[in-house]
């Protein structure tokens, strides 16, 4: 599994030794490997993703954390989902990891902030990726995202980048703690 203490430090050694700094980390890392009721998950299944959704995130952040208070500051940018803000269906051990990195987001832009370090994440609708191809091929889902979507009913991973940018530019260099919803409206048109 990607993500342990070690990989992520020699990760990030390898991005010093490339460019010499680490000014912005990303953690995009996710996995969904339980569909169900929650309470149907067993501890393997929440084992993995609590690791590789939530534990993998938080040893990014603690592994970039010296070499930005060095350098006297940098951006976080942590993915989150729209189902870490309101439980997504059958989606329960999924909905906890994003949103423990929703508060994991939080917690840390209050207490790096001295640092001059910007947490903030991005908590994206369905975006057609491999990763939510279970969703987007399923036409009575798609028909009723559809109908409670003001924008289109699905974005790309470019309609995540403009997001991305910004919280990794110097435009965003006073916001922290944010989580940005790029989901076409879907969260604010109904109580999903």
């Amino acid at each position: 599994m990607w993500g342990t203490k070690d990989q992520v430090d020699n990760f990030v050694n390898q991005a010093l030794a490339k460019w010499g700094s680490v000014d912005i980390a990303v953690n995009n890392a996710a996995t969904s490997i339980h569909f169900g009721p929650l309470l149907t998950a067993d501890d393997g299944q929440l084992d993995k993703m609590f690791d590789t959704n939530l534990k993998s995130c938080l040893r990014v952040c603690k592994s970039v954390l010296p070499h930005m208070q060095e350098q006297g500051g940098g951006k976080i940018i942590n993915i989150s989902s729209v189902a870490g803000l309101r439980p997504g269906f059958n989606l329960g051990v999924y909905s906890i990891t994003k949103a423990g990195i929703n508060m994991l987001t939080q917690i840390l832009a209050k207490e790096l902030g001295q640092y001059n370090i910007q947490v903030n994440a991005i908590a994206p609708g369905i975006i057609k990726t491999k990763f939510s191809q279970s969703l987007w091929e399923s036409e009575i889902l798609m028909k009723e995202v559809e109908q409670r979507t003001p924008l289109k009913p699905m974005g790309s991973p470019e309609d995540v980048v403009g997001a991305a940018l910004y919280l990794a530019s110097a435009a965003s260099d006073w916001v922290t703690g944010t989580i940005l919803v790029v989901d076409g409206g879907a969260t604010v048109a109904t109580n999903f």
